[in-house]
């Protein structure tokens, strides 16, 4: 008998999703068929079976209510459009489940502090998949940035660029409303990253645009965060056809310069399994560039990437159930990215700098 099957014999953690567009296919559904303390139980679709085709145990639901009805299922995951993070969450944990949500984790702050405080009333777990602090780039940068390399920072900048004209084929990504737009989308990234590195900043000053032809949704922006002694810029254009480096961090000793290239996504989407010592590894002339100057002589090396694997977030949820260990993304701090984008979005209308209470 396989590890696997060893596993679910005692107690896995039997988990539904609540969709099986790409967020589930991709990001969470092998991840949890890898983990032998997983079991991939059930999906919600309304129509199609795509999630029986790949995974035939599976049971399909029709119904949300059915899925959460269900005593079997322990874990929701809540992985559909950002607007219905909030209903969908709040119902999960009604009914009892523990829920992971995708990022963003609510549209409003609002919506957030209830449902911490739903979850809290409840004993449940309650997690936000900010996948991308289990990328490799960004462990290399956190690596450079807490080995004090560069010395006391002065500048850092962080790029989600793309070159995307072309309207997403996802209607519910370039229809205007709440929670649409690149600042929820990719923002929520770039924006929990900087929190993770530096905290919360004490103001910051955004310009949030829209800019491809046809797009009735922001598209391109520039949040300019400010803390006592440097600034952080996070930007995204989806027209720039030659990007510069993702990740720029400058500071007294010297800089650091790498490229977003954690390949973990295309290798999931060629359909590849997260599993083996291999995953996970960028290749080598993906290091990142580290220039440093010592009594007075330049030194330029290429920093060895830090392997990225999202199944240390599913393994880090297994050990928060299971063994009393503590939640890998609490909904406490993705709230607080929440809070950056609301504040960045009155900054833009307003066109002045917003201190943070």
């Amino acid at each position: 008998m396989d590890d696997k099957h060893r596993c679910m014999n005692a107690e896995t953690i039997k988990t539904g999703l609540l969709s099986f567009g790409m967020s589930g296919w991709v990001f969470h559904a092998p991840f949890i068929e890898a983990h032998p303390r997983f079991t991939l139980y059930g999906v919600w679709e309304r129509s199609k079976n795509l999630a029986v085709q790949k995974y035939p145990e599976v049971k399909t639901f029709r119904m949300l209510e059915d899925l959460l009805k269900d005593p079997s299922v322990e874990l929701v995951v809540v992985n559909t459009p950002n607007a219905t993070h909030y209903e969908y969450t709040r119902k999960a944990l009604l009914a009892g489940k523990h829920v992971i949500v995708e990022k963003p984790f609510t549209v409003h702050t609002t919506e957030g502090e209830d449902l911490i405080g739903l979850a809290n009333e409840k004993g449940l777990l309650l997690s936000v998949y900010h996948n991308r602090r289990f990328d490799s780039d960004f462990r290399t940068i956190r690596s450079v940035i807490s080995s004090g390399v560069l010395g006391p920072l002065s500048e850092a900048e962080f790029h989600y660029d793309r070159f995307r004209i072309e309207l997403s084929p996802k209607v519910h990504k370039e229809t205007p409303g709440a929670g649409t737009g690149s600042l929820y989308d990719l923002g929520s990234h770039l924006i929990d990253q900087a929190l993770q590195l530096f905290g919360m900043p004490y103001a910051l000053f955004a310009d949030i645009q829209t800019i491809r032809p046809h797009s009735q949704v922001d598209d391109y922006f520039e949040l300019l965060l400010y803390y006592p002694s440097f600034r952080v810029r996070l930007r995204c254009n989806n027209m720039v056809c030659e990007p510069l480096p993702a990740y720029t961090v400058h500071g007294s000793k010297g800089s650091f310069l790498k490229q977003k290239t954690d390949v973990q996504e295309t290798a999931l989407q060629a359909g590849l399994k997260p599993i083996g010592t291999e995953w996970g590894q960028e290749p080598i002339a993906e290091r990142g560039l580290l220039h440093t100057i010592s009594d007075g002589k330049n030194q330029k090396s290429h920093v060895p990437s830090e392997p990225g694997n999202y199944m240390d977030y599913y393994e880090g949820i297994y050990q928060c159930l299971r063994e009393g260990k503590a939640n890998p993304v609490p909904a406490e701090g993705a709230l607080q990215v929440v809070k950056i984008i609301e504040l960045a979005f009155k900054s833009s209308e307003e066109q002045k700098l917003v201190k943070l209470a």
